[in-house]
């Protein structure tokens, strides 16, 4: 079966997404890249690689890694954002290179939750990209609810990711989530009809 990117901007509902699905096809295989990098940044040699780009400022006295200030350094810093990205992304890309291979002649869907997927060339080992989209007022106005942000703030976050739109126009299926989980549901719902009458060949 094939393996399934699932991409958008911060705050667009991917993570919602991936639960209808879940949902409509509890079989499916996931793989999270949030959750990678989330256990990643714990590992004592990523730790140290992060110390010798961002400095002792970055971590709190017990040695745990502060990743508050880090988003916050990453988010503010086009250029920290991408050394933080060179130290995780390849180790991320590993992963769920390993798991899509791993799932490539199972019948189950094997699904990749990757919100820098384009960023970072992982559209290449996808057979189908999906781009979670939604209104840059709705995308706002849910970020700074999430993360208890200024608008500025959550703009600024917004605007230091690759533009929606680009996202959109490389896509092979977009999924509009302007509204609540109900509609979402069946946009899933109608894809996962569409692949299971797809015969797959690689993008």
């Amino acid at each position: 079966m094939p393996a399934i990117g699932i991409t958008g901007g911060i705050s667009t509902g991917k993570s919602t997404f991936c639960e209808c699905l879940r949902e409509i096809i509890p079989a499916a295989k996931f793989f999270n890249a949030d959750q990678a990098a989330h256990a990643l940044v714990e590992l004592p040699e990523v730790k140290q690689e992060i110390r010798g780009r961002f400095g002792d400022e970055v971590f709190l006295r017990g040695r745990d890694l502060n990743r508050t200030k880090l988003r916050a350094i990453i988010f503010r810093d086009a250029t920290k954002r991408r050394a933080l990205e060179q130290i995780l992304h390849p180790r991320i890309r590993r992963q769920w290179r390993v798991e899509a291979k791993k799932h490539r002649n199972s019948p189950d869907f094997f699904f990749a939750d990757i919100p820098l997927l384009y960023e970072t060339g992982g559209e290449t080992l996808c057979d189908r990209v999906v781009v979670v989209a939604c209104s840059f007022k709705v995308q706002l106005k849910r970020l700074a609810e999430r993360m208890s942000l200024e608008a500025v703030e959550a703009e600024q976050m917004i605007n230091s990711q690759m533009p929606l739109e680009e996202k959109i126009r490389c896509a092979d299926h977009v999924v509009w989530n302007n509204g609540d989980r109900g509609p979402l549901l069946e946009e899933a719902r109608f894809l996962v009809a569409l692949w299971q009458q797809q015969s797959w060949t690689k993008r």
